[in-house]
């Protein structure tokens, strides 16, 4: 499966990952590679959790366009 994640640096210059489509899923690293990594993890630990919980395994996530 494939997933698009975020990855961005926080204040203390650790890399923050997150994956939008499951709710929660978050992880961390010293590093974007690390944090890739971690996130990787971390979708597979979500998805498992969801389906044992009855859940769906994602949300829908879209893009819109917004004038600025």
């Amino acid at each position: 499966m494939k997933f698009t994640v975020t990855i961005a640096r926080d204040e203390d210059g650790v890399y923050i990952a997150e994956c939008p489509a499951i709710p929660g899923c978050i992880s961390q690293g010293k590093t974007e590679e690390e944090a890739q990594a971690n996130i990787q993890d971390a979708i597979r630990e979500c998805l498992a959790v969801r389906t044992e919980k009855g859940m769906p395994p994602t949300v829908t996530i879209r893009q819109v366009d917004v004038v600025v």
